[in-house]
């Protein structure tokens, strides 16, 4: 028995699909009723539809319930906030401030209410600079880190942490100034962006300067040949005054 083309074209036409959203996240399933089934020539069968069902998984995202797992974390650790702690430490680099408290754990860095290598973006060398103190000392795994930052960018922020971190770690034991020290992780950077001068496109750039440009700007502002020629001095070489005396007397009629 052969299929003809339009009864197979209406088969096509007549496949159905239902969605359905479900509550479990990035699940992705198909579900069939029946086989598919092409109508014969024969008039006494009739034609099977196929019928789909999907499942999609719901855009909802776990950042807004991971930030309150954290945040109900970091207020139970720290019952009456950062500053009612005793191992803790300011940090600050360019613009960037940090706060710093320490607690014996297993390592874990928090900032913002927010993983550290979430909040640095997976950055290598921000992550690095927020461990250093830890690692010279041998605590990486030791203690919890609970941080507070504000102003500036991330790469600031993860800098003005280490120097907060190397702080705290003071709190522990003066021994430790000794290696951290060495290291250069008690030293405040202070190093920031320079102002932007009058006159110069940023601190130090200025626009291009040319001679002739400046020579010729000048002509307008004196009355005499001579005291043109005088300032012109200043700006060129002395080869080039009678050029510059030259093209005074076309310019400036008599």
């Amino acid at each position: 028995m052969a299929i003809s083309i339009a009864s197979l074209t209406t088969s096509l036409f007549s496949l159905s699909f239902s969605s359905q959203i479900s509550q479990k996240p990035n699940t992705l399933s198909f579900s069939r009723s029946n086989s598919l089934s092409f109508p014969l020539s024969h008039p006494s069968k009739q034609p099977l539809t196929l019928r789909v069902s999907a499942t999609v998984a719901s855009p909802e995202t776990n950042t807004t319930t991971t930030t309150t797992d954290l945040k109900k974390l970091v207020k139970s650790r720290l019952p009456g906030g950062f500053a009612a702690q005793t191992i803790h430490g300011t940090g600050r680099r360019k613009c960037a401030i940090a706060r710093v408290v320490l607690q014996e754990g297993t390592g874990k860095v928090i900032i913002n209410y927010r993983d550290a290598k979430e909040y640095l973006q997976g950055n290598p060398l921000w992550l690095q600079y927020v461990k250093v103190p830890l690692v010279t000392l041998g605590y990486e795994s030791s203690y919890d880190v609970f941080v507070k930052a504000h102003g500036g960018g991330l790469a600031g922020q993860a800098q003005a942490i280490s120097l907060g971190v190397a702080r705290a770690l003071l709190k522990v034991s003066q021994d430790h100034r000794i290696p951290l020290k060495r290291e250069g992780l008690l030293t405040r950077d202070s190093r920031i962006v320079e102002r932007k001068k009058v006159g110069l496109k940023k601190a130090r750039k200025a626009p291009q300067f040319s001679k002739h440009a400046r020579a010729f700007s000048l002509k307008a502002e004196f009355d005499t040949e001579k005291e043109f020629a005088r300032i012109v001095v200043n700006y060129t070489s002395s080869c080039f005054v009678e050029e510059i005396n030259l093209h005074y007397h076309e310019l400036v009629p008599s």
